[in-house]
């Protein structure tokens, strides 16, 4: 209001405004509670999550990707650290919950630095400075890869999950996975994960999953007279209905004699002998068929002795092309011996309470699939989700051929060389690179808490070991104190931490770099209601 005139309003009724000091320290709020809802699963020592949406289903998990996920969150600076996770999960499988409690501590670090009046921007360049430096030095502590270490890879990400009594078992299925359908591309290894196809199955023990060097069909045989198991399998897989085709549009066919009826008759079952016909040429003595298969075509495969299945899904078709080396054919006038994929053995299996059919022993497989197995839904559920991340940190590490030993000891690394590089700096830029400096140190001090052991003196045992040069050297969360962990074998792909350290300093400023937030009227939440958040 100015010299008593009326107030002017420019937003509608119900708009909430919260600016300044005030907008910062909300955001950060929010940005913490999210961040300390997932740092107790971080480590070897952490503990799980059980989360239940409003149709009652449970998730019971440490990933931190996935409780984010699950978690409904309103408030929009929580879901700029939810963003992290996402991003952490689809660029490298694993390190997603290290990259939300960084973010995290980067914005309570920065807080305190804003209530000694160092302006945002002043804390924005030099958290920038800090990652950029960070992501320089991170090459200097790069291991090679071969295919000892890449299991070494794959028991680290499995280490601290439901399934770490079974790492070494699980990380050996990973890597022959991984090594099955990588290929070699220009400079560096390609592996698409999507040619390793991951079936789940409750029944029986984690240990009775198993690698097929082919592929895995929810499927079972068409009909009962047909071989339940096929060896030497010539596999014809066809994109085209073996039934009687519907006309295009509407048609009506008069029969006026009886003997006309029976002619019809006969000619469409002639029509369908004729299609198993052509099957049998070729010398298929398998179909895998994307559509229907009529009755009667069934009754002849099985006649024959062919093994058919109806209606696989798009995707196992294109997989099975790539496994057995097949030729997808749209119509079976089009099918010849030189279309055939080929398998040692393509069988129908009882696995738990359902049948399956294996297509295993490709010769030149470039797509493999893996059945996993579980005691529970929710143990077989979590079983998934570990060995995505393994195969996913498997195929990372073999890409970039660079790994970085684990346990905190590279964040600890260069936490240290971040300090130098401060007292370099100068200007006030210099307050917020030690600022970053101290905020890398919350990993391996979360490792201690989610240990049992105490945090000060573990951080005081890591900076004494980096001080003598000893920077492989991470937090011994078995018997405490500090180890070395290249002779503990505990690494992970460089790109886990180089991607968590980016993503986690560029949401940062983001977030540092808002003084005002306007909500309107129904749009959730407001960021007050979130320093009291309950997680």
């Amino acid at each position: 209001m100015y010299n008593g005139q009326q107030p002017i309003f420019i937003l509608k009724e119900g708009t909430t405004r919260t600016s300044g000091k005030g907008a910062q320290s909300n955001n950060i709020a929010a940005a913490k509670a999210v961040a300390d809802a997932v740092r107790s699963t971080l480590g070897p020592k952490g503990m799980d999550k059980m989360l239940v949406d409003s149709m009652g289903d449970v998730v019971i998990t440490n990933d931190g990707a996935t409780i984010l996920k699950e978690m409904e969150i309103e408030h929009p600076a929580a879901k700029m650290i939810i963003e992290i996770a996402k991003t952490q999960e689809q660029h490298c499988f694993d390190g997603t919950t290290s990259a939300v409690v960084i973010a995290g501590e980067l914005l309570k670090r920065s807080e305190e630095l804003v209530d000694q009046n160092v302006h945002p921007t002043v804390i924005c360049e030099g958290f920038r400075l800090a990652s950029d430096k960070a992501v320089e030095l991170i090459d200097s502590h790069g291991a090679g890869v071969d295919e000892k270490m890449l299991t070494e890879v794959a028991k680290t990400a499995l280490t601290g999950k439901s399934t770490g009594a079974v790492k070494e078992f699980l990380s050996d299925i990973s890597v022959k996975a991984v090594l099955s359908v990588a290929q070699e591309g220009d400079d560096r290894a390609i592996v698409d994960l999507d040619d390793i196809k991951v079936q789940k199955k409750q029944g029986g023990s984690i240990r009775d999953s198993t690698l097929v060097d082919g592929i895995i069909l929810d499927k079972e045989r068409v009909h009962s007279g047909m071989p339940r198991s096929v060896a030497n399998a010539k596999i014809a897989l066809v994109n085209s209905a073996i039934e009687v085709k519907k006309t295009e549009v509407d048609a009506k066919i008069q029969i006026t004699d009886p003997n006309m009826l029976s002619q019809f008759l006969d000619e469409e079952e002639q029509f369908l002998r004729s299609l198993v016909d052509k099957i049998v040429e070729s010398g298929a003595n398998t179909v895998i068929c994307q559509k229907g298969i009529d009755d009667l075509a069934q009754h002849c495969m099985a006649k024959s002795g062919i093994f058919a299945i109806r209606r696989a899904k798009k995707s196992d078709m294109e997989a099975l092309s790539k496994a057995t080396g097949g030729r997808i054919v749209n119509n079976l006038d089009d099918l010849s011996e030189g279309d055939l994929g080929s398998a040692s053995k393509v069988e129908e299996r009882k696995i738990g309470d359902s049948d399956m059919v294996f297509v295993e022993g490709c010769p030149q497989a470039k797509s493999v699939s893996v059945l996993l197995r579980g005691g529970t839904e929710h143990v077989v559920d979590e079983v998934k989700r570990a060995f995505e991340d393994a195969i996913g940190v498997v195929a990372v590490a073999h890409e970039d051929g660079a790994v970085l030993t684990g346990g905190g000891s590279v964040i600890a690394a260069l936490s240290r060389d971040l300090r130098l590089f401060a007292e370099s700096t100068g200007g006030r830029e210099q307050m917020a690179i030690e600022a970053f400096s101290s905020a890398l140190e919350v990993i391996p001090r979360t490792l201690a808490e989610n240990a049992g052991l105490d945090p000060v003196n573990t951080i005081i045992d890591l900076r004494k070991a980096h001080s003598e040069g000893k920077s492989t050297h991470g937090v011994n969360v078995y018997k405490g104190g500090v180890v070395d962990m290249a002779k503990a074998k505990v690494f992970e792909p460089s790109r886990v931490v180089e991607q968590a350290i980016q993503s986690a300093s560029e949401t940062a400023v983001m977030i540092l770099r808002i003084d005002d937030v306007i909500s309107s009227k129904g749009a959730g939440p407001m960021p007050e209601d979130f320093d009291a958040m309950d997680m």
